[in-house]
């Protein structure tokens, strides 16, 4: 794990109270599984269709990230949060010239949009709550173009500016907004990619890691480090690196 900075401001997730968005499957399900291994006090697992959130002990909660409504009706029902992960995602597996502009449009309405929204409903909430803190779940993807997941990419760079800005705009309250980089993890979100795959588990254990350390952003693997060492370089050495089989 790489904490690439790391503020003097920690979370405690012993205790806290925890919302995880996509939470009935892949990631999501094993942020809130080991939130409450590590002894949070309540997690909200938050789907489109809580009904498919089959892990003991957590609170299931309703919510389309892309619905102001439902963001509305969440942040009701969930008004003790502490601590809000934010992991529903999407990728269409969309090219940016040649796509249908509403599968781009989806992609960046769920990683951007969605993600500004429950930040912007939640903040009041963390800071009636003490602070508390943001995590994001990004993606190597951030800093690299591929083709057939531009769309995704694109999304997931604004998503990363995003957090960037929020986490300057929340520093007043207390809050601690991280974001988590990391490559193809094996779950159903990447099981059209047939390259070398990480352990999921792992990645949501550095990601819990590095909140509790107070870092500003978690590289979870060895390849969102070289990634993003490579940002300083000429991006057509990065795209000629992926193009030979890196990725």
């Amino acid at each position: 794990m790489d904490t690439s900075s790391t503020h003097t401001q920690h979370f405690a997730v012993e205790g806290s109270v925890a919302l995880v968005t996509g939470a009935n499957r892949g990631l999501g399900r094993l942020f809130a599984q080991q939130l409450l291994e590590r002894g949070a006090e309540r997690v909200y697992a938050a789907a489109r269709r809580p009904g498919e959130i089959d892990l003991p002990g957590v609170v299931p909660l309703e919510l389309d990230i892309t619905d102001d409504a439902s963001v509305a009706r969440a942040r009701t029902r969930a008004g003790d949060v502490t601590l809000l992960v934010n992991n529903a995602g999407i990728s269409n597996w969309t090219d940016l010239v040649t796509s249908e502009l509403a599968a781009l449009r989806q992609e960046m309405d769920t990683n951007f949009w969605g993600t500004l929204a429950m930040v912007r409903a939640f903040a009041p909430v963390l800071a009636a709550n003490g602070g508390g803190a943001i995590l994001n779940v990004l993606s190597a993807q951030s800093w690299f173009a591929y083709p057939g997941t531009n769309g995704y990419h694109a999304a997931k760079a604004a998503q990363w500016a995003l957090t960037n800005g929020v986490r300057l705009e929340l520093a007043d309250q207390g809050t601690l907004v991280t974001g988590l980089h990391l490559g193809a993890v094996d779950t159903g979100f990447s099981a059209a990619y047939d390259g070398p795959k990480g352990d999921p588990a792992d990645s949501v254990r550095v990601a819990l890691d590095g909140l509790t350390q107070g870092a500003a952003e978690v590289l979870a693997d060895a390849w969102s480090a070289h990634v993003k060492r490579s940002l300083a370089d000429d991006p057509t050495r990065l795209a000629a690196e992926i193009s030979g089989g890196a990725v």
